[in-house]
């Protein structure tokens, strides 16, 4: 498939709305920066985005280390050290029931890390100019 089976005229408005949409709303405050920031280093690391990201496709948005363990070439310990980041991150919160830790992405901590990439809705781009 060559560049140009898009289209010239895709291209110009995805062009034209990179520069004339916002993609926030607001730029966020150093405050909110300096909350998110912590978040935001425990998931630069690709097992913890996985482990992030399983947890919250998991049935019931919650997930034990057993249940992580098979989709990843690491050891249980360092399964349990990465949910530890996530969880001191803000991230995950833990609830121990009888010997399984189980962790459950914090749905505040979700909506902080969502609110930073929300895109325009579909709403605001039909009102941009071409």
């Amino acid at each position: 498939m060559s560049k140009s089976s898009a289209g010239p005229d895709l291209l110009a408005l995805v062009d034209g709305l990179a520069c004339c949409v916002p993609l926030a709303r607001e730029p966020i405050s150093a405050e909110q920066a300096h909350g998110v920031v912590p978040m935001l280093k425990a998931i630069a690391d690709p097992a913890r985005l996985r482990l992030l990201s399983l947890v919250l496709s998991h049935e019931g948005g919650e997930a034990c280390v057993c249940d992580l363990l098979p989709h990843f070439d690491l050891s249980q310990p360092t399964i349990s050290h990465h949910l530890k980041v996530l969880h001191e991150a803000g991230l995950l919160e833990r609830e121990r029931r009888g010997t399984w830790v189980y962790y459950i992405a914090r749905p505040e901590a979700m909506a902080a890390l969502g609110s930073l990439f929300t895109a325009p809705s579909p709403k605001t781009l039909e009102g941009a100019p071409s």
